[in-house]
């Protein structure tokens, strides 16, 4: 047996081990989303046809325990989460969202389409009634997007976003991108989705980009950015904006959005014996393209598209190769007018989007000035338990 055979072998056989433990993880996540459901609406059904007031979720927590000392899952606090999942989402709406997720895979209605259609299911009483045949519930449960994420991604959704519609397309979003739950949880806070999917953008893809990219491309821009996690005196300018987004990179790409590469910042060109400098270079997988992004730190004026414009040209003749698509250009400022915008977009055969973004309140520099850093106060604590 040749050495090289063997080793093809065993990777192929450490891979479909590989795979099964995964199915197994997902098989048993789903299947305790189902029991968990299942309890939940059990609880709901005898509350209101049997008058159970809500202390039977007390008395069945401190029996369960007892009969399954080494399960855990069962405590007080847990089972009232499966009867909020449960009051969520009763059979009726497991099918309607089972209905919407296959017309959305075959692309038969947009997302957009799938959160009002559920928003309006959202606004309506559902009655918690006994459920149709078992079989066909577990079928129907488990076939669904509810059944493919984490128990934990459900509680941050229970707490966080009341919003049926949203609900959903937060689920879509975690089993796309391999979202943790910390990351749902900030998307939520944050307002991704009225940001990338309810917010009106100011680009000119439409008339720019091919049908394929056009929606993609429209889809992962995002008004306003967030970045939090930037700090900036009233006189800061771009280069400190730059700087910081820079050395925060992981954080940086993390608002930008799943499929965005870093190329490089102040990216430099030569052009008729003048130097140029690209603010920030990115490539998306994806879109295949180039993705330059400008930054100001002023609201949006028309002659920044033009500069925009200049760098696309550039990158597109400069680093663009054949299998590449064409190079897009983001412009982020700190507030636009939206008609100005349009209006300067106007003719440019570039693919250019405008957006806000916004950062942590600004700290005025004398303020700024007096303020503690943290090699001060550690050295202040080290001090204090020295004397202690």
């Amino acid at each position: 047996m040749k050495k090289e055979n063997y080793s093809q072998f065993l990777a192929g056989i450490k891979s479909k081990i590989k795979e099964a433990q995964l199915k197994t993880i997902v098989a048993a996540n789903s299947q305790m989303l189902l029991l968990y459901w299942q309890l939940g609406i059990d609880i709901l059904i005898n509350q209101n046809q049997k008058g159970w007031g809500s202390k039977i979720i007390d008395t069945l927590a401190n029996d369960l325990k007892k009969e399954f000392p080494n399960i855990k899952g069962f405590s007080i606090r847990n089972l009232k989460y499966m009867q909020s999942f449960a009051r969520v989402y009763s059979y009726e709406i497991i099918c309607k969202i089972y209905e919407l997720e296959s017309a959305f895979k075959k692309e038969t209605v947009k997302v957009r389409q799938v959160v009002k259609l559920l928003e309006e299911i959202d606004n309506q009483q559902i009655a918690i009634v006994q459920q149709p045949v078992a079989q066909l519930v577990e079928e129907v449960f488990l076939s669904s997007i509810i059944a493919k994420i984490s128990w934990s991604h459900h509680l941050v959704l229970i707490n966080k976003e009341p919003n049926l519609g949203k609900k959903f397309w937060y689920m879509l979003n975690t089993l796309e991108h391999g979202n943790s739950r910390n990351i749902l949880a900030m998307q939520i806070e944050t307002g991704l989705f009225d940001r990338q999917i309810a917010s009106k953008k100011v680009n000119n893809f439409e008339r720019t980009l091919p049908k394929p990219q056009t929606d993609f491309a429209n889809y992962i821009l995002k008004d306003p950015y967030i970045f939090d996690f930037v700090q900036i005196t009233e006189k800061s300018n771009e280069r400190n904006l730059e700087e910081q987004l820079t050395e925060q990179i992981t954080k940086f790409l993390l608002e930008l959005g799943q499929g965005f590469a870093f190329i490089g910042k102040q990216i430099h060109f030569e052009i008729g014996n003048t130097d140029f400098y690209a603010d920030l270079l990115f490539y998306h997988l994806k879109l295949h393209a180039y993705v330059v992004v400008e930054l100001k730190a002023r609201q949006f004026e028309p002659g920044d598209a033009s500069q925009l414009n200049f760098y696309v040209n550039v990158v597109n003749d400069k680093l663009k190769s054949s299998t590449d698509n064409d190079t897009i250009g983001i412009l982020l400022c700190k507030g636009k007018n939206e008609v100005l915008a349009e209006y300067a977009l106007k003719g440019y055969t570039n693919a250019i989007g405008v957006s806000d973004y916004q950062i942590s309140k600004a700290i005025p520099i004398e303020l700024k000035s007096i303020l503690p850093q943290i090699e001060d106060l550690e050295n202040e604590l080290y001090k204090n338990e020295m004397h202690e």
